[in-house]
C-alpha cells in the first residue's frame, strides 16, 4: 500500500483562488466557486494526497516560445534550489489547471487557474 502524502497550499495558491473567486463573480456565476473548493476539498486533493504521481509532469510539456523556455528553465532552477528530487507536476481537471510540486511526501500546491484565465503566472516556490 502506498504512503499517504500531505498536501499544503501556499500563499501564491490561496491567492490564486482568491483571483478565481473575483473572476467568477465578474461572470455572474458565483456559485461556481463553491462548486470549486467542493472539488479541490472532495476529489482533488485526496487524490494528490493518495496518488501524487497522478498529474502530468510539467518540464516534459513542449515549449512554444522563447519566453515560456525561459520561465520553466526558472522553475526547474528554483526546484533544483529547493529539493533536487522534487517533481513539478500538473493537475489537469473539467475547469482548472493546477500546478503543484511533490517534494519528499509533501504535495505544494503552488497555483491555479481556470481555463478561461491566462496562464500559470511566475511560479511559486513551496516556501511560499
Amino acid at each position: 500500500m502506498t504512503a499517504r502524502h500531505t498536501a499544503k497550499l501556499t500563499a501564491n495558491f490561496e491567492h490564486n483562488l482568491a483571483e478565481i473567486e473575483a473572476f467568477l463573480l465578474e461572470a455572474d456565476i458565483p456559485q461556481a466557486f463553491d462548486v470549486l473548493l467542493n472539488e479541490l476539498t472532495d476529489t482533488v486533493i485526496p487524490n494528490l494526497e493518495r496518488f501524487p504521481g497522478i498529474g502530468r509532469l510539467f518540464f516534459e510539456r513542449p515549449t512554444r516560445s522563447i519566453e515560456a523556455g525561459n520561465g520553466i528553465a526558472r522553475l526547474a532552477k528554483q526546484l533544483d534550489v529547493i529539493a533536487a528530487d522534487g517533481e513539478l507536476r500538473e493537475y489537469v481537471t473539467a475547469n482548472y489547471l493546477l500546478l503543484y510540486a511533490q517534494i519528499e511526501g509533501t504535495i505544494y500546491l503552488l497555483s491555479i487557474r481556470h481555463q478561461r484565465q491566462l496562464s500559470f503566472k511566475g511560479g511559486s516556490s513551496p516556501a511560499a
